[in-house]
């Protein structure tokens, strides 16, 4: 028995379901299926997120860049929240990631070198003798990720979608040209069209389906809160290494968001911070800037999954009507309003979105047929 028919089944209420829900809901039906009880618990409640354009591969570099006017200028009604607040990112090189720097510079966009002095101006933390050289991009902006996912969600409903929290998918099949999903409540629903955005979870969702994994592997990353007093960090970049090895942002305008930018592979799970990982982010930080830790405030862990080319994965897969959202990695937000439009369009066939057209061949799921 069906309980529930529609055009299209998502998988996860997280940012990749509901901007995929919101843009379809304006010419289909939709249901959006979360296991949890909230939509976004995962990944997405996690993630103090900000628009960084020299990040990522190329399909993550042209979604973030065709994302940016939605985040300056959303829709009206969508928010009462600005989204986007300039956040500048400040990239330091020790001796030894100075070719990794000059790489950065000679491939990023609205970058700029600066010297180590006019760094110690915008971080007065900064160690002496740590850099030996840095860059600039300012055009970056610190992302409200609540607001953005409470938006999408409030224009799926007002489009006349539905969201089913609690409802975990145990039972996936197709059967007389429907996709059919039941619930652990015993409850089936029913679409042509089904979109895996499960996240951690993805390729467990296609093996219900019967559809090929990728390979997706979820990855824990650490942060935690930290006072920098007696800084006043209000003003700061966003600090790390061009390595990538840690980086710092303010935030609740007095203290400060710390993370050791781990990768631990991790089975899907509610993922939990490791006190090691928390010492770690401290330590690096704290050879890179000369602040007193006398304690941390709170830490928290959450999965970035990225597939195997560290690529998104958006498109239809090997079944018919069988499409994937998955593969954010850490640019799931970011590039969350141009993946949202890129999906609905290839649901509808319909032309991608302006600015999105070289991106649809690298994230193609069957790029790993």
């Amino acid at each position: 028995m069906i309980a529930e028919r529609a055009d299209v089944l998502i998988i996860g209420a997280g940012m990749a379901g509901a901007t995929a829900a919101a843009n379809l809901a304006a010419t289909h039906k939709v249901i959006l299926l979360e296991a949890e009880d909230t939509a976004g618990y995962h990944a997405t409640g996690r993630s103090a997120a900000i628009w960084i354009r020299n990040y990522g591969a190329a399909d993550v570099r042209i979604l973030t860049a065709a994302s940016k006017e939605f985040f300056e200028n959303p829709p009206a009604g969508f928010t009462e929240t600005p989204l986007a607040s300039p956040r500048p990112v400040l990239q330091l090189a020790p001796p030894e990631q100075l070719a990794a720097l000059e790489e950065l510079l000679s491939g990023g966009a609205v970058i700029e070198r600066i010297s180590p002095a006019r760094a110690k101006e915008m971080v007065p933390a900064l160690r002496d003798g740590y850099a030996a050289g840095a860059a600039l991009e300012t055009d970056c902006f610190d992302i409200e990720v609540a607001a953005l996912h409470a938006g999408y969600l409030k224009q799926l409903r007002a489009r006349g979608g539905g969201i089913a929290l609690r409802h975990r998918a145990g039972r996936i099949w197709h059967e007389h040209g429907l996709w059919h999903a039941e619930t652990q409540g015993g409850e089936v629903h029913a679409a042509p069209t089904l979109v895996n955005a499960a996240g951690a979870w993805g390729d467990v969702v296609a093996e219900l389906a019967g559809e090929p994994r990728v390979g997706l592997q979820p990855k824990r990353r650490t942060a935690c809160i930290i006072d920098p007093a007696p800084f006043d960090v209000r003003g700061w970049p966003l600090v790390g290494d061009v390595g990538h090895s840690w980086y710092a942002r303010p935030e609740a305008r007095s203290k400060i968001m710390l993370s050791p930018a781990d990768e631990i592979d991790s089975e899907p799970m509610d993922a939990w911070p490791d006190d090691y990982d928390v010492a770690i982010a401290v330590d690096r930080m704290q050879q890179a800037l000369d602040i007193e830790v006398q304690r941390v405030e709170h830490s928290w862990a959450g999965l970035r999954t990225f597939a195997p080319d560290r690529s998104l994965v958006i498109g239809e897969g090997r079944l018919p009507g069988f499409f994937w959202m998955c593969g954010q990695g850490g640019y799931g937000i970011q590039t969350a309003p141009a993946a949202g439009m890129l999906i609905a369009a290839q649901i509808r066939d319909e032309a991608p979105p302006p600015g999105t057209e070289d991106a649809v061949a690298l994230v193609d799921p069957r790029r790993f047929s």
